[in-house]
């Protein structure tokens, strides 16, 4: 009908947050974002998807910057390429 009312988009807010699980790397969260620290600091991330650090090793804790990712030499470290050892 053409004077009908528009349905009402759902707002973003309105629906569930999804959270998806890596085994090998950060949780990603729907964003924005915010984050209490154990300190009970709150640090607000306005992006689309927050990559939360589970291993505590990014230096940009609680978002991840990879540093859960093994090292690989390259050729000049190593000959052979081997994987450096997980420090678990």
């Amino acid at each position: 009908m053409p004077n009908a009312p528009e349905p009402e988009p759902v707002a973003r807010d309105q629906r569930p947050r999804r959270v998806t699980i890596d085994p090998e790397g950060p949780l990603l969260v729907e964003g924005p974002v915010e984050v209490v620290g154990d300190d009970g600091k709150v640090i607000a991330s306005r992006r689309f998807t927050a990559a939360i650090c589970t291993c505590r090793r990014s230096r940009t804790y609680p978002w991840c910057d990879t540093s859960h990712r093994r090292r690989v030499k390259t050729d000049d470290d190593n000959a052979e390429g081997e994987e450096v050892p997980d420090a678990r």
